[in-house]
């Protein structure tokens, strides 16, 4: 963060707050959550009302200048800005880019009309003031350097606009918007949605904020015509159109918290520990688990009353034996505990030691985590107790978690989204419930290992064959950590040991459904997120359908029409030949010809 930080300031329709009000509600702001004032800030809030009203001379519009990166490059210009976005969300709070309101879009259309806002229905439609507009905002800007820019009302649509336009020198940390009507199509001046419909390469993160009375914002944030944007709802007392002004926007303690943190960074004053870098690295058995641990502290912190009560006490023994489990693997190994595990240890028997909570994990990929946040979705935290958790605590949860991790909000959204489109495809009704799930552990799994099918598992989801055959050897299958390891590998590849594991009449249908579904998830998640398909995910439900109609056919042969073996074996068959014509439909099969055998 630069000592001496820019901020440009872009206001809407009106006189331009000439006595700078915006500015005096700013600083109340700030000064209230502890940041300075902008007294040390250098200040640009160039004042346009006039050009919003008429033109002088001709001019040109500024050149577009912000240049698309090659494919690769804007891949990780993409994964990039989500973890500053995500970083961000989870500093300011929870996403919320609002559902619209009845009619909103026609009362915004309204309003534009209205000649209160003709010097909007200006800027939209008279290039020559367009122009006049931005040419005045640039001139006034530097050449090179870092800038914050804040836009209010149809100023957020100039800031979104001057973007493209901005000097090639110039990066822009952050964007503050508020009050911002860029989610109605009319605001969407010459092809300003298909040039951001990429998070721009010079643009460091984007919130925006809506109040829920500011009838401008129609009820909704700007996510919804630039996605990868974030919006916060803010809820004043101020009615329409006091709602909508800048000086009840930057009087929000909130939106203060975002100014103060893309001007002068983060308030915490903490220290991270000395030496902190020459710390054990954690293995991929820790990291799964850990990971585990922090979606269930953050469950515990969105349940309410007796419920929070009963999961928090389960909560505290599985974390114990979790922990208990890593330490005595480290131990047997000859290998010090990493001090990030060693601090989540207690002793349970000390009934008044509450079990402390991790911190926010590192960041994943999301290759990395779309099997991981898969199983963690459908899995029970707190196994071997039950309680049955609303599909929706389970889920912000899940949002809470991903976001930590630089995966966004929206790909924890997308896994119960996912989960849902892989059950209307298989046509089951179960849902991604942990009690389907637990029924590998007495089938599927013991089978698994038993056949060493772990072994093969060359490309696992969560780690490779190496790491969960040296896991389960020090976890076993069972508990949270070996639990969670197997699972995964279970979704996440194929192999021989595997698919004659879950045809084996040892393990049920239902065990068999349950990975089938979750194999689906996976792939369904990953086109939402848009991440190329994994092939594995086809190989593993083609190889598993081979194995059970070998089995089918064996058994066929002499064994009653009627018999239960037999009604297993199709119901097997029926969930992984859905699955096969459901990835084939979506374009999502590595051989959309091949692979189900019973299509010839």
């Amino acid at each position: 963060m630069p000592n001496e930080p820019t901020l440009l300031f872009l206001h809407g329709v009106g006189e331009g707050d000439p006595a700078g009000k915006w500015r005096t509600a700013l600083n109340r702001s700030l000064g209230s959550i502890g940041y300075p004032d902008l007294d040390k800030v250098t200040v640009i809030a160039p004042k346009y009302s006039h050009a919003l009203k008429d033109w002088d001379v001709d001019e040109h519009l500024p050149s577009v200048t912000l240049k698309r990166p090659g494919a690769d490059a804007a891949k990780k210009n993409r994964r990039d800005f989500e973890r500053r976005a995500s970083a961000i969300e989870m500093r300011l709070g929870r996403h919320d880019r609002g559902e619209g309101i009845v009619g909103g879009d026609a009362l915004v259309g309204a309003a534009v009309a209205l000649p209160t806002f003709a010097q909007a229905q200006n800027y939209l439609k008279s290039t020559q003031i367009r122009a006049q507009v931005l040419n005045r905002i640039i001139s006034s800007l530097p050449q090179e350097g870092e800038i914050v820019i804040a836009g209010h009302s149809l100023g957020s649509v100039i800031a979104a606009d001057l973007l493209v336009r901005l000097p090639a020198g110039i990066k822009v940390s952050s964007m503050i918007t508020f009050g911002s009507p860029l989610a109605h199509g009319a605001f969407g001046v010459e092809k300003l949605r298909e040039h951001l419909k990429d998070p721009p390469t010079n643009l460091g993160w984007w919130v925006n904020f809506w109040n829920a009375p500011d009838l401008v914002s129609a009820h909704r944030g700007v996510s919804s015509a630039f996605p990868w944007a974030v919006d916060f709802r803010i809820e004043t007392k101020a009615l329409f159109p006091q709602a909508h002004s800048a000086t009840e926007y930057l009087a929000n303690d909130a939106v203060g918290a975002a100014f103060g943190f893309a001007l002068f960074g983060s308030l915490s004053k903490e220290v991270g520990v000395a030496g902190q870098s020459l710390d054990i690295p954690l293995s991929q058995a820790e990291q799964v688990g850990l990971v585990a641990l922090r979606y269930g502290h953050l469950l515990r912190a969105r349940l309410k009353d007796d419920m929070q009560d009963r999961y928090a006490g389960a909560l505290r023994l599985v974390q114990a034996n979790a922990i208990n489990d890593m330490v005595a693997a480290r131990r047997a190994a000859g290998s010090e505990v990493p001090s990030i595990v060693a601090a989540l240890g207690f002793d349970p028997a000390e009934a008044d030691v509450d079990a402390p909570t991790p911190s926010p994990g590192h960041f994943l990929n999301k290759d990395e985590a779309a099997v991981l946040m898969t199983v963690l979705a459908s899995g029970n935290m707190i196994q071997p107790f039950e309680i049955s958790i609303p599909k929706e605590i389970l889920q912000k949860a899940m949002e809470d978690l991903t976001a930590e991790l630089g995966l966004s909000s929206q790909f924890g959204a997308d896994v119960f989204a996912a989960g849902k489109t892989a059950r209307e495809a298989l046509k089951t009704s179960t849902g991604m419930n942990w009690l389907k799930w637990s029924a590998i552990g007495a089938g599927a799994v013991a089978i698994v290992v038993a056949t060493g099918g772990l072994a093969l598992a060359a490309g696992a989801g969560l780690a490779g064959a190496a790491v969960i055959t040296s896991a389960l050897a020090a976890f076993g299958p069972g508990g949270m950590v070996g639990g969670l390891l197997t699972a995964g590998t279970l979704v996440g590849v194929g192999g021989g040991g595997i698919a004659f594991g879950l045809a084996s009449p040892t393990t049920s249908a239902e065990a068999l459904e349950a990975v089938v579904e979750r194999q689906l998830t996976v792939a369904i998640l990953r086109k939402l997120q848009n991440l190329d398909h994994d092939p594995a995910i086809w190989r593993a439900l083609v190889e598993t359908e081979i194995e059970v109609r070998r089995q089918y056919e064996r058994l066929d042969e002499f064994s009653d029409e009627s018999a239960p073996t037999l009604k297993e074996l199709k119901r097997k068959l029926a969930a992984i030949e859905r699955a096969l014509d459901y990835l084939k439909e979506k374009n999502l099969a590595s051989n959309p010809h091949a692979g189900a055998m019973s299509e010839g």
